[in-house]
């Protein structure tokens, strides 16, 4: 007698184990005949696949992400996955998405409706209980198990009350001073402990220029608490850590000028927690090309050569990244990087992350030539010399391999330094794999130039 399963047991299954059997066919048919298809199609393939090994396990429902496979009506999709909705919610535009996508969309920084390209007057997402309803009757006629919202609802720990209390404390920005004190001190603390928080910031229309309404409305930089400048800028670097924050902050208009303000204004935490910001949000490539074009490496130079050690590392790590867009490396070179610089690695000051910065600006040819003119040269080459650090001595030699290919009138330091140290011919013998090929470099440019002399 053969064995039932459960494709025979229950008719409900059958009939959907043969509408997945087809859809499976057509798919498969598509995917050998068609050597245009796309990967699209072997994903459902997968999950046609998927769905009926569910169904083979006498599992009476199919997962949601797999009901996409079935015909289910067209308003029961989401416009940004094509998926069934589980979380329908409702948009400014009155629009209906499923909650995660449209969540993933707000998030990256987009403030317009994906379908009608409108401006959104805010981001609030709305429920539709109308639509859900409709949902879970067209789900239960299929026999399909339509989850309870909760699992999807409030993922990020954000509750009404919470919302309507930002909202209150953003308001409270524009009041007089001591409520803005003391709703800046609040915003930073919870920035600081809930990032649902700095979330809440990148889906509200309008909540980075609230926030920053007190150091925006002041005439001069002077008249504004120390301690509320410390908070807002504070709160703004709690901000740009959230990812999907970094665009929409950096190209808030007000931003990058306040950040700069505070680096030349502020309390020695606000400039250290403003050019945390800068790093944080340089990021992005796009941010890096912004930050610089608004002039704010030369504060930051400024601040390096004001050379206090609580700021330092900081400002060195913002320069470092905004090093990387070429434009930066030309206003960089233009702002006195070099001779900033220099002057703290030959005091040895941050001379790890300063030797990378230089390294960095080395591809540019005026920094070359000023580090030439500034005696970079027998620095670089003593530290090559005393440094135990074998990443500060490969940046060496690749800045020196840079200046000998530049300028010639370098050559001779060099092969004093060889004939009198050795010092290249060990890096090429010891050094890391970079090292070795700069040194190596040097080193066959100085014979080169010594069998030329001789031949002449």
């Amino acid at each position: 007698m053969a064995k039932t399963g459960v494709f025979d047991s229950d008719p409900t299954v059958m009939a959907k184990a043969t509408e997945l059997k087809k859809e499976l066919q057509k798919l498969v048919r598509t995917i050998v005949d068609d050597d245009d298809y796309l990967t699209e199609t072997i994903d459902q393939a997968r999950n046609t696949l998927c769905a009926l090994k569910e169904l083979k396990m006498n599992k009476r429902s199919l997962s949601l992400k797999l009901c996409q496979t079935l015909s289910c009506p067209d308003e029961f999709k989401c416009p940004l996955s094509k998926e069934l909705m589980r979380d329908p919610v409702i948009l400014a535009t009155g629009q209906t998405y499923d909650r995660p996508f449209i969540q993933k969309w707000l998030k990256a920084g987009n403030r317009t409706c994906p379908l009608t390209q409108q401006v959104l007057s805010h981001t609030f997402l709305t429920p539709n209980h109308l639509i859900r309803e409709m949902i879970s009757q067209w789900c239960k006629s299929q026999g399909l198990e339509f989850p309870d919202p909760v699992h999807y609802d409030n993922e990020e720990g954000i509750t009404e009350a919470d919302r309507d209390h930002f909202l209150s404390l953003l308001e409270k920005m524009s009041s007089a001073v001591p409520e803005q004190k003391e709703s800046a001190r609040e915003l930073r603390l919870l920035t600081k402990r809930m990032p649902s928080f700095r979330a809440l910031f990148g889906e509200t229309i309008g909540a980075i220029p609230q926030l920053l309404n007190p150091l925006s409305a002041s005439k001069s930089g002077s008249d504004i608490p120390p301690d509320l400048q410390e908070d807002v800028i504070t709160t703004l670097l709690n901000l740009s850590i959230h990812d999907n924050n970094k665009k929409l902050v950096a190209e808030t208009p007000m931003v990058i000028p306040l950040l700069m303000e505070a680096l030349r204004s502020g309390t020695i935490e606000t400039r250290t927690n403003a050019a945390a910001a800068l790093f944080t949000l340089s990021a992005l490539d796009s941010n890096k090309a912004l930050i610089g074009k608004s002039g704010a490496i030369k504060p930051l130079l400024d601040l390096l050569e004001e050379g206090n050690p609580s700021t330092m590392k900081d400002v060195a790590s913002a320069i470092f990244s905004l090093c990387f867009v070429q434009e930066n490396k030309a206003r960089a070179v233009r702002d006195g990087a070099l001779k900033v610089i220099l002057n703290n690695i030959m005091n040895g000051v941050l001379v790890d992350e300063l030797l990378a910065i230089l390294a960095i600006l080395s591809s540019h040819q005026r920094a070359v030539e000023e580090m030439g003119e500034l005696g970079a040269v027998p620095c670089l080459l003593r530290i090559i010399r005393e440094s135990t650090c074998e990443r500060n001595k490969e940046n060496c030699i690749a800045i020196l391999h840079t200046i000998c290919l530049y300028d010639r009138t370098k050559w001779k330091a060099l092969r004093e330094e060889e004939h009198s140290y050795g010092s290249i011919s060990k890096l090429a013998r010891d050094g890391t794999s970079r090292a070795k090929r700069k040194a190596s470099g040097i080193l066959e440019r100085l014979n080169r130039a010594v069998n030329l002399t001789h031949t002449a």
